[in-house]
């Protein structure tokens, strides 16, 4: 696991706990839609850099 790949997933875990606490201060539905667009992307990004899939 490389520098980039872990600082992405754990950026994109740090943003799913932020959707987490939007949704309990019933913050806007489109502000929890971007951040969650967000942490979705990192997510997915620190899992492809991994390589697991070549």
């Amino acid at each position: 696991m490389t520098g980039a790949s872990t600082a992405l997933i754990l950026i994109g875990l740090f943003l799913v706990g932020g959707i987490v606490s939007f949704v309990r201060q019933q913050m806007p539905r489109s502000l929890i839609v971007l951040l969650s667009l967000g942490a979705g992307m990192c997510l997915v990004a620190g899992v492809l850099r991994l390589g697991v899939w070549n």
